[in-house]
């Protein structure tokens, strides 16, 4: 699934951050919308149109993100098209999720459907965080979230939220050494 060329760990922070929202969660659940924030903070997000043996929705999943699935028909993209813009984006890069284990599920339904390799590896930010900023995570999210206008629960939005947690965690460690 993932290129030969393993990543490294990052060097530069903060690091690609992706978030994938899906119909529901579980056996038969897909991915409906991909979005990442790069390191410079630009962001890229697409919804993807779901392939005709991808029939499972969760109600409860639907309104969380608002994304029905007349508009994944209508305006989603290919799964071929969004593989090809995330890993042109992403290529030979570790990118960070926090819900790994959901995630790298989405995201191998989504190269698979394709019919193509993903040439970027994806790993926990749990991984990035000492256990003193593990411990903070939620409270800090909690806080930078009620700072950020996100006018809606998307998977962009979703990156953005989680690379501002991971830049807010650090800064009293920035302030103190800097």
């Amino acid at each position: 699934m993932f290129a030969t060329a393993v990543p490294q760990k990052h060097t530069n922070f903060p690091p690609p951050i992706l978030d994938v929202e899906a119909s529901g969660f579980g056996l038969g659940s897909y991915p409906i919308e991909v979005g990442i924030v790069m390191p410079d903070g630009s962001a890229w997000c697409s919804l993807v149109r779901p392939e005709p043996q991808w029939e499972h929705w969760d109600p409860n999943a639907a309104a969380l993100h608002h994304i029905t699935r007349e508009q994944l028909l209508s305006h989603g993209r290919p799964a071929g098209e969004v593989a090809d813009a995330l890993n042109e984006r992403l290529h030979g890069q570790l990118v960070y999720s926090d819900a790994w284990a959901h995630d790298y599920t989405w995201l191998s339904r989504l190269f698979a459907a394709a019919g193509k390799s993903q040439h970027f590896k994806l790993d926990s930010v749990r991984t990035l965080l000492s256990d003193a900023e593990a411990a903070a995570w939620h409270e800090v999210k909690n806080r930078v979230a009620l700072g950020m206008t996100l006018e809606r629960h998307r998977a962009s939005s979703d990156a953005r939220l989680l690379r501002s947690t991971l830049l807010a965690l650090r800064q009293p460690l920035a302030a103190v050494q800097g």
